[in-house]
């Protein structure tokens, strides 16, 4: 089984090759066809090498697949190889089984849409170059997975090109996140240089002895933080968060597509894969836990106040993986890729079913347009309850829970207690925040007719990914033991316990305070909403903190006011001047070819005293 490991990537590729040049002539059902069966191929494929790995895992603990050689430049030579071990593993189950339930839902979802054979080659392609990322051997490979993530967000988020804001949101998060991809280029460039490789088991083995000296800390530490500065553009982490909202103008699917199983879990897979270089810094190794802490809080503030559901659920992601980056930077490694599955589950589900909503109510986002929902759309209801639950982590009963409350404990644990404290109280914003959308859309008055969907391609997804949303995908544990280190607390006892205890209390709490404040509307509170200060501080919360506002100012509007003045009539005068200065600059140099030999003699002694006088003087 190990030797069709190739297939995993060749599926979705060769699907988004036969998309591509077929062009629209294969019709929705050929479409759906390639588009579902590639991934759900590589589905297959995937689920026969994890029954494989656990029953007879390869010698080693890894297999490699070398398909060839791409080049021989001195030293530098990089297979093309494919490396499967526990972690490529879980990542390969995440994007392959989440990424076939969202290509089958969408199946449904984007039935009539003009461009549903490309729409499928774009889905395709995000599919194949994500499994290319994590099954690359060499960090040079990894690098072309990375940078094909990006260019599909592009295509994917600016779907809908015919609308200008589309097309705007999909700028932002390519320019975005090239810069991110720019310090992870740099980081890779000095990496090499300081150990003449890029394969990711060498550097792994090599980069504790070539970085022992003082000289050696300092590099280390410099390549730790342009990793970080590439993790955080692609996992949509401060300072680089604010494409990710913005992303929302793709189709749901895509939405869940690049939350749940692809693009923003790439930066924690990033810094997991290359865990030796950030132990090796502590001090960025901790950055990663503060950035991830600062970020999940922001994040959660912001989705208090959202209207929008989908920019409710974004904020959500940008604030999960900053529990992700948490746990990074506490050392809980194997905490923070087990967290990144069972979040691609319950948020897979919870955009699936946000796309079932949307459609059912005519395409409406607004969630102060919805109301009373549960009654006909029942399917949507239940996921959102159970999907919400695991994203509040509501204790035992959901996925997210058993994951969370293990970086809760491990970064207690391990003395990182602002990491901790922070991860706490994001726990009862996501729970006040989840508890929100769940009663505005579903309960109160029906503001707004729907309609419910129907047909195996939308419950089957939403049916399966709900199950995985349950304490049944919090029971699936990721083979990590050999491929990341231990984190501190295993097995803590009592003391896990009353972490338990309390982070499930936090959840509860929230969600109670939550609902009652919903249903009762108590006046005093009303009131003090309405407050002036009050809504400055809502305002300041719906921009996300002015993030855009700064970058706009900072950043867009220079450069647009250059652009404007380099297309402006002065600016083209003044170039214009160049080729006239240059031609008579030529034409004095001409006038002193006279071939007169008593002329260049003489140019060629001023010359000399020049270059003489010249150096005394500086002497």
């Amino acid at each position: 089984m190990y030797d069709l490991l190739f297939l995993v990537f060749a599926l979705p590729l060769a699907g988004f090759l036969i998309l591509a040049f077929g062009r629209g002539r294969l019709g929705e059902n050929g479409a759906a066809a390639v588009g579902v069966g590639s991934v759900g191929g590589a589905a297959l494929v995937t689920a026969g090498l994890v029954a494989q790995f656990l029953g007879h895992p390869p010698d080693g603990g890894a297999y490699t697949q070398v398909l060839w050689d791409w080049m021989k430049v001195g030293g530098f030579t990089p297979h093309f190889a494919l490396r499967l071990d526990g972690l490529s593993l879980t990542m390969l189950g995440v994007i392959t089984g989440v990424g076939f339930m969202i290509h089958l839902f969408a199946s449904w979802y984007m039935r009539g849409d003009d461009g549903y054979s490309r729409f499928f080659s774009y889905m395709n392609l995000f599919v194949a170059s994500m499994v290319f990322l994590v099954l690359g051997d060499n960090l040079l490979f990894l690098y072309f997975g990375w940078e094909g993530v990006g260019l599909c967000s592009f295509l994917l988020i600016g779907f809908w090109y015919k609308d200008a804001a589309n097309g705007s949101a999909a700028r932002k998060a390519f320019i975005v996140t090239r810069v991110g991809d720019t310090f992870m280029a740099i980081g890779l460039f000095w990496l090499f240089r300081s150990l003449g490789t890029l394969d990711i088991q060498q550097v792994l083995q090599l980069a504790p002895q070539a970085f022992d000296s003082e000289s050696g800390r300092q590099a280390v530490r410099g390549i730790a933080l342009l990793l970080l500065g590439g993790a955080v553009g692609k996992s949509a982490q401060l300072p680089l968060q604010t494409w990710l909202p913005d992303a929302m103008a793709g189709p749901t699917p895509v939405s869940a597509l690049i939350h749940a199983a692809t693009m923003v879990t790439a930066g924690v897979y990033l810094i997991a894969r290359t865990h030796v270089l950030f132990e090796l810094a502590p001090d960025v190794q901790h950055l990663v836990g503060v950035v991830g802490a600062v970020t999940l809080l922001l994040a959660g503030f912001t989705a208090l106040v959202q209207t929008d559901i989908k920019r409710v659920l974004a904020y959500s992601t940008m604030s999960q993986i900053g529990y992700m980056f948490l746990a990074l930077g506490a050392g809980a490694w194997s905490a923070a890729i087990f967290h990144l599955m069972t979040h691609a589950f319950f948020k897979a589900l919870l955009f699936l079913s946000a796309g079932a909503v949307i459609l059912a109510c005519h395409h409406e986002q607004d969630i102060r347009k919805m109301g009373g929902l549960r009654k006909t759309l029942p399917l949507a209801f239940w996921c959102f309850v159970v999907g919400g639950g695991a994203l509040a982590a509501v204790p035992y009963i959901t996925a997210g829970f058993y994951s969370k409350d293990e970086i809760l404990w491990q970064a207690y644990a391990g003395g990182h207690m602002d990491l901790f404290l922070a991860g706490l109280f994001g726990a009862l914003l996501t729970s006040i925040y989840t508890t929100r959308l769940i009663l505005v859309v579903f309960f109160g008055e029906e503001k707004t007719h729907a309609h419910a969907g129907h047909g195996v391609s939308y419950w089957l997804p939403l049916a399966v990914l709900l199950v995985l949303s349950t304490f049944v995908g919090g029971l699936i544990h990721p083979p990590l033991e050999g491929v990341l280190p231990a984190a501190p607390g295993e097995g803590g006892g009592a003391a896990q316990l009353g972490i338990e205890a309390l982070s499930g209390s936090v959840a509860i709490g929230g969600i109670l305070v939550t609902a009652l404040v919903y249903f009762t509307r108590p006046r005093a509170l009303l009131a003090l909403a309405q407050a002036p200060a009050a809504q400055a501080v809502r305002r300041f919360w719906f921009s996300a903190f002015g993030f855009d506002w700064l970058y706009d100012r900072l950043l867009v509007r220079p450069f647009f006011w250059l652009v404007r003045v380099c297309s402006g009539d002065l600016f083209d005068q003044a170039i214009g001047t160049i080729p006239e200065l240059l031609r008579h600059a030529n034409v004095l140099s001409t006038r002193t070819q006279t071939g007169r030999m008593r002329w260049y003699a003489a140019s060629f002694a001023a010359g000399a005293v020049l270059i003489v006088a010249a150096v005394m003087f500086r002497g």
